[in-house]
This record gives C-alpha cells, structure tokens and sequence, in this order.
C-alpha cells in the first residue's frame, strides 16, 4: 500500500504557468497552442519524407496541409463544443467561450473528420491519391497527437480518476478542473502521459508495418485509427473531466468505438479490393516527374535519362 507522502514524492507535477507574454501588454503565447503547433509541424516533416520516397513532389504535403490543417482544427473545435454543450451553452455559461480555444478543447475524431475533408480537397487540387497521403500521414499523425497531449498537461486538463499509483498527477488544489470534494493533494491518473506513451509506440508500430508488411490503399491508416481508437477507450473510459453520456458511455468511447470498427471495416475493404501495390502516388495524368528522370507507368522505378539512353 503506497501512502499519501510517498505518494506525492513520486508524484508527477503539473506546470505552475500555461503561457508566457513576449512582453508586457504583448502577445500572450499559450504552450497549448505550442503543443499543437509542434506536433503539426513534426507531422508534416515526416509525411513529406515518406511521400518523397514514394516518388511524389518534395513538399507537396504543405499544399494538401493548407487545406486540412484549417478544417482539422475548426472541426475539432466544433465537436468539442457540440459534445460538451452544458459547458458553454448552459446555465451561467459563456457562450461567447465556444470560440476560447487557447483555453484547451479540441477533439481529436472532430479533427479527423474535418481533416480528412480537406485532405481530400488538397489531394484532389495536387493529384496525390487520397489513401496514399492518409498512409503516409498515419505515422505523423500518432505523432502529432502524442506531442500535442503535453498542452493538456500545461493546461491541467482531461486527468484521469484518483489514485495512489507513484506516477499519479498533481492538480492544484485551485484548479476549477479539480473535482470537488476531494482532498487537498489528491492524484490522478495522467491520461495525457497514458496517451503519450500508447501513441509513441504506435508510430514504431505503423512505421514498422508500413515498411515490411507493405500496407497500401489506405491499410496503414485503418491500423491507425485502431490502434488509436483502441487506447483512447481504455484513456477515455477513466477520466473525470464532464462529457456528454450516451447510454452509459461518454461521448469520446463511442466515438473511439467506432473508430475501431471503421478501420476493421476499411482493412477489410481495402484488402479485397486492392490487393497488389500502388502504382504511382498520384492518380492517372497527375503524375509529377523529377527534372532528368521519366517514371514508368507499371511501377515506381525511376530511370535516369540526364544521359542519352542506349541499347545495351
């Protein structure tokens, strides 16, 4: 049995401070938003590598991202607030705080949805084939998502039920996220730190199978969103933070549900009807071709024709 003081000396505390002015009166930077930035960043750097060596034109990520990244964010935004109404909506609230979103709240399925109609859009404006760009976004997006849950740890935000446990977390007493009721030095379970962790070695893992089970046509992302989905009913299923529930469930662990069951669905789907390799990363007539080398039509070799061809 761990007790209270050794509790708290193993603890993991929270930050004292969620944002920085550059100066006074000056901009006020919020390391949420930071979070979310760096991930987005880091994201877009590794889907372009692995589009790059797909054949497709270095940095087109950034075309198809000036599309998605706006849709992904306001999306979240959305589903956040449908799903969390009485915070915003109800009696005493602030309506006017749906639109606060350096305060925290943005949900990962209203970023997917919205994301993914913009990646749609973008893929259709560069002609990259829509499942090849989800693939190669699977990685960075388990990326993304694992650095972006440090800003719920700088906002002490979306912790899990009390415990004992030496890696518990510490929320200030006067947090208006602390339960009431509860004593004064009480921890909880670190459900960002859970999520960090499960999407880390869920990069490995796709990146792994990426490279040697050769999961095209959209495979790649359909184990993303199981894998994803598959820890965020166990994470969702322990925290405390208000939710709307429906039968029982919160609204997040069916969503994550679901997100299992797409991806089963779209493995499945995807399977069948693509069963060989991509051809090109770009749809037929779209193809983009470095400068010196010509691509052949039944594969992704490349042929040097910087010098003059010859019979051999």
């Amino acid at each position: 049995m761990i007790t209270a003081a050794a509790s708290v000396l193993t603890s993991i505390p929270s930050p004292t401070v969620s944002y920085f002015d550059l100066w006074d009166g000056g901009p006020r930077i919020h390391f949420y938003a930071l979070c979310i930035i760096t991930g987005i960043v880091f994201a877009a750097l590794l889907t372009n590598r692995r589009l790059t060596k797909r054949g497709a034109e270095p940095w087109v990520v950034i075309d198809i991202a000036l599309l998605a990244v706006p849709l992904a964010i306001i999306a979240a935004r959305i589903y956040h607030v449908l799903t969390h109404s009485d915070f915003y909506f109800g009696e005493g609230a602030n309506p006017l705080s749906a639109l606060y979103i350096w305060e925290g709240g943005i949900a990962i399925y209203g970023a997917l949805i919205g994301g993914a109609v913009g990646a749609w859009l973008g893929c259709r404006w560069t002609g990259i084939r829509f499942w090849t760009f989800a693939d190669a976004l699977a990685p960075g997006l388990l990326l993304a998502q694992a650095i972006g849950r440090f800003g719920n740890w700088f906002n002490q935000e979306l912790f899990g039920l009390p415990t004992d446990v030496p890696w518990g977390l510490e929320i200030d007493y006067d947090n208006p996220a602390f339960p009431p009721g509860l004593a004064e030095g009480t921890l909880f379970h670190p459900t960002f730190l859970y999520e960090v962790l499960w999407n880390g070695l869920g990069v490995l893992v796709l990146l792994w199978a990426g490279r040697k089970l050769s999961m095209q046509w959209g495979r790649l992302f359909a184990l993303y969103l199981i894998w994803y989905s598959a820890g965020r009913i166990v994470w969702e299923s322990i925290r405390i933070d208000p939710s709307d529930i429906i039968f029982g469930l919160r609204t997040n662990v069916w969503a994550a549900i679901f997100g299992v069951l797409i991806g089963l669905v779209l493995l499945i789907v995807q399977r069948r009807r693509h069963p060989g390799l991509e051809p090109s990363p770009y749809v037929p007539g779209r193809e983009w071709h470095a400068e010196g080398t010509l691509q052949s039509q039944d594969t992704d070799d490349f042929v040097d024709v910087s010098e003059p061809l010859t019979s051999k």
